[in-house]
Formats: structure tokens, sequence, C-alpha cells
């Protein structure tokens, strides 16, 4: 369905009013493809900017357009180099502040530090925490994400978060595909919820891994797998995936269960340096990511695909600007 741009407000403002003001967005290092894909679909110029890192790491933003009154989306990531990307996220924000922009909002497509959630032991941080106050103080006036791996996160912001998802851009690709004996299946519990979604717009049954994080190696080690995968093509969903080990042991168990082709997909594949081959090697026929990282530690292996949120979070933005409701988009 192609999107209404009628209240999109180009250059050429004095043919084109827009009742909202007008919307700007921006792009930082980190999420360069993503925004110029999303300004495409929103057809619009990505708007002007500067980003400079000086010889002993300091980093410099300037905003190379009047934002005064402007209605301000920046589209910044935190995949690798993460604290980098974060900070240069805070500065963005802080000169659009200062800049006088009307609303400032933070697309993060890729919220790295939403693996800290919690106090799951002594003397740790809630770095999910931090980053939101951290946000929060540089002056975001909302934020707008994709797969949080803890979605109570939100919880952790003052500010309005919109939470979008993958799924259906994912469910799309996949029904495409309609495969026969399809059986949808979650590495562990923790991932469940979103499993039986997937498994109902499949319109396949769902099975679980039971698998157990032993220190804090990346390395999980899948102990048994509930449901039915004997005679069945698979299809693992998860949030993300930094090494590809959870996927690999629940594609390994379910190979010994007999199951036929086994695919994957994942909202995030961070897929940190040694991957590739791992995955490559692995019963994975064919795995599915999406464009939210732009930062690769190596080649991706041959089997994996990627397919894009843009339209997601263009749909998202031009919602936010013109004050409508967002939750449309999470009706799958």
């Amino acid at each position: 369905m192609g999107m209404d741009k009628s209240l999109i407000c180009h250059d050429d403002s004095s043919k084109k009013t827009d009742p909202f003001g007008e919307l700007k967005v921006f792009v930082g290092t980190s999420s360069m493809a993503l925004g110029r894909a999303i300004c495409d679909h929103l057809g619009m110029e990505l708007a002007r900017s500067e980003t400079q890192v000086f010889s002993e790491g300091n980093v410099f933003v300037r905003v190379q357009e009047n934002v005064r009154g402007r209605d301000v989306f920046i589209v910044q990531g935190t995949d690798y180099p993460v604290n980098d990307n974060f900070v240069e996220l805070l500065f963005w924000i802080d000169a659009f502040k200062r800049a006088s922009a009307t609303q400032v909002t933070a697309v993060i497509p890729y919220f790295s530090y939403a693996k800290g959630d919690k106090k799951d032991e002594p003397r740790v941080s809630i770095r999910a925490r931090v980053c939101a106050d951290c946000i929060e103080a540089a002056g975001a006036d909302r934020v707008l994400t994709m797969d949080l791996h803890s979605p109570q996160i939100q919880g952790f912001f003052k500010v309005p978060v919109d939470h979008l998802h993958a799924m259906p851009v994912l469910v799309d690709y996949f029904r495409a595909k309609e495969l026969p004996d399809l059986v949808v299946a979650a590495p562990d519990v923790g991932f469940g919820k979103q499993a039986y979604k997937f498994g109902e717009m499949m319109h396949a049954p769902v099975a679980f891994g039971n698998k157990t994080r032993r220190g804090h190696d990346e390395k999980a080690e899948m102990l048994d797998i509930v449901g039915q995968v004997n005679g069945k093509n698979v299809l693992i969903v998860d949030d993300f995936t930094i090494t590809g080990g959870t996927l690999i042991e629940m594609a390994v168990g379910c190979k010994k269960r007999g199951a036929k082709d086994i695919y994957a997909c994942v909202s995030h594949g961070v897929f940190s340096r040694g991957s590739a081959a791992k995955i490559a090697q692995s019963p994975i026929k064919e795995l599915v990511l999406t464009d939210t990282l732009q930062y690769r530690f190596e080649p991706l292996a041959p089997c994996c695909k990627i397919v894009s949120v843009a339209r997601l979070f263009a749909e998202a933005i031009i919602s936010i600007h013109r004050r409508e409701s967002v939750s449309r988009l999470f009706n799958y």
C-alpha cells in the first residue's frame, strides 16, 4: 500500500504546506543506509548534518539546516562501536534542542544496551535504565525503536516510547515461501509470547527450546525441546543474535529430533567475528535478518538474507509527526 505524502513538507513550501509544521529526518553515522531508505519511503531528502571524530577520539556533530520550530527525527542505532554511537546520539539530541527544534524523536533501530534490563546478580548496573536516563537528560521528547530485548524497558523512560516489531516484515517474507508442514520454534521461553504470534500469523504450531547460559561468554547450552518437530520444516524465531550460537544449538537439536529443513529469522543480527563460519556450517538453510544494524564485523554467511524495515520506520515517523496513532503498525 502506497504512503500518503500529502502532509510532508518539502523545500518548495510555497507549493505544499504541512499543518503540523515541517518534518526533518537526520541520520547519525551508525544508520546511514537505513536513514536514507526511510527518507526514500517518505519521499523527502535526508536533512544535512556533519559528524567528525577528532584524533583524540572526541565526537563533534553539527546540524547544517535550520531546525527552529521543526519536528526533528534523528536515526542513530547503537551497534558497534556501541558506546561511541550512543554518545553521538546524545550529542545529536542536545544539538537539536539547543537549536530550538519543537520536538526531537530519537529513532534507535537497535538499542544494544536493552540486554542490561535487570540486576540479576550482585553489584551490577542496570545499563538500560542508565541509557534511558541519559537520553531523557539530553532532551529527547520521545523514542522510536524496534524489538527491545525486554519490552518493559519502555517503562524505564518517562517520555513516550513507540516500540515497533519486525515481525510483519519477517512473516511476509516467509509466507511468500509457502513452506509446508511448518513449525515455529523459539530458542527459549523468553521469546515465547512473540513466537506464539509468529505461529498464529503463519498458521503453524509452536515449539520451544530449553536453554541455559552459565556465564557471560555468550554461549548457550540447549537442554531440551518442547514440541513436535519430527518430519517438520522449522522456522526458528528470535529478537537478536550476537554469535548465532543459540540459533545453531536450536537447529542442531531440531535436526536430532527428525526435523527437515531449518530456517531462522531475527530482528537484529549482530554476528560477532567468527559467527559467519559457524552459521555456514550449521543445519540452518536460510537465516533472515533486518537492516537495523549497519556495522558488520565480517561478511555475512551465504545463507543470510537481509530484509528492510525502512517502510515500518517511515510509517511510524509520519504517524508521530501527524499526531496519529502508531498502534495500527502493531496490528499484524
